[in-house]
């Protein structure tokens, strides 16, 4: 193991570092507990401080990013657009909708060409709750409205 450099009270961008933070458990790097000119406090890789990596906390990130939107000619054009709004759990609306390959009118039913069968499925947190085949489409939209009742509201 090499010799600790030693890079109390020297400031690296934003941040200054108060102490020695204890040895990063992958790569047995340095880590030192730093302040921010915001006044947060955050422990830093001593390698990324040196070379400059890490400035900040994350407020330095922050504010550009809101002077790059402020400048961002196609992001102001999108402002105020229906079209880009989220769900709460953060799925774009547009995202949501019928494809265009859709041929029974609903999201989650479809027509198996092998089978002559129409499936009804529905996919919730990465798991199916409903895959189904019915003989009918009228059956497969029923059983897909009848598990988003159950499973959606």
């Amino acid at each position: 193991m090499s010799k600790r450099i030693d890079l109390t009270d020297r400031r690296f961008g934003r941040l200054v570092v108060l102490q020695f933070g204890g040895r990063n458990a992958v790569n047995q790097n340095a880590m030192w507990l730093c302040q921010c000119d915001c006044g947060e406090r955050v422990v830093v890789d001593g390698v990324r401080l040196r070379s400059g990596t890490t400035k900040s906390c994350g407020c330095l990130r922050r504010e550009l990013s809101k002077k790059r939107v402020r400048q961002n000619d196609q992001f102001q054009h999108y402002v105020g657009q229906t079209d880009q709004l989220t769900t709460k759990k953060g799925v774009a609306y547009s995202s949501v909708r019928q494809s265009s390959r859709n041929k029974s009118g609903v999201v989650g039913v479809s027509f198996d060409k092998q089978t002559g069968k129409w499936f009804a499925r529905l996919m919730v947190h990465k798991h199916y709750v409903l895959m189904k085949s019915f003989p009918t489409m009228g059956e497969a939209i029923e059983a897909r409205k009848e598990a988003e009742r159950v499973y959606l509201k």
